[in-house]
């Protein structure tokens, strides 16, 4: 995350993507493939760790193997194999939608996870009361706990899509692009930018 400074001396919470270059790796169309589609690649993947299937098929587009490849349906700007896709496809100020998966936290308990209070206070023999869940279910009636009860559990590692966040600054030389707010996922990790 950085920060920037807009012309009304406004500051602005910004995350730093790298967004490129990126290779089209496979165009899909109607006839051929039954829908429209391009085929995205992202980073360089070694030769050691590339299998011979990815090796021809990065090779129709005299490019090295990716180690990320994505399919984009019903992509409005005509590209042929081997061309790159820089950050010079969005423009400043205006709105994407940020697609990744969120940090994983594990298995937490229900403070953390839903936002429980705990059971009541510290006195009257409640000693160790202060981070537990409370009643889960019925007596004799249903004699069951009910479905969707929320309860401890792992947290976290979900696809999130965030919409309407701002594009704040381009940089074209180092492909970086400036998105206001946060994104999903860890320092490092792969999301996806939508128009």
């Amino acid at each position: 995350m950085t920060s920037v400074f807009g012309p009304d001396g406004k500051q602005t919470a910004c995350t730093i993507i790298e967004a490129g270059p990126n290779v089209v790796t496979q165009v899909k169309t109607k006839e051929t493939d039954g829908y429209n589609a391009i085929q995205v690649g992202f980073g360089d993947k070694t030769e050691k760790h590339t299998i011979a299937a990815e090796k021809n098929h990065f090779a129709k587009a005299n490019t090295p193997a990716k180690k990320i490849t994505r399919e984009f349906r019903d992509y409005s700007i005509e590209k042929n194999v081997g061309e790159t896709i820089t950050v010079e496809v969005f423009t400043e100020g205006e709105k994407v939608s940020v697609v990744g998966t969120t940090k994983g936290k594990g298995f937490q308990g229900v403070v953390k996870r839903h936002g429980f209070h705990g059971v009541g206070g510290q006195s009257h023999g409640q000693h160790d009361r202060s981070r537990a869940p409370g009643s889960l279910g019925n007596s004799s009636d249903a004699a069951r706990v009910m479905k969707g009860m929320r309860m401890a559990g792992r947290m976290g590692s979900d696809r999130v899509k965030l919409k309407g966040l701002k594009v704040v600054k381009i940089f074209a030389d180092k492909n970086y692009i400036l998105i206001s707010g946060s994104v999903p996922g860890h320092i490092n990790s792969i999301v996806y930018i939508l128009k």
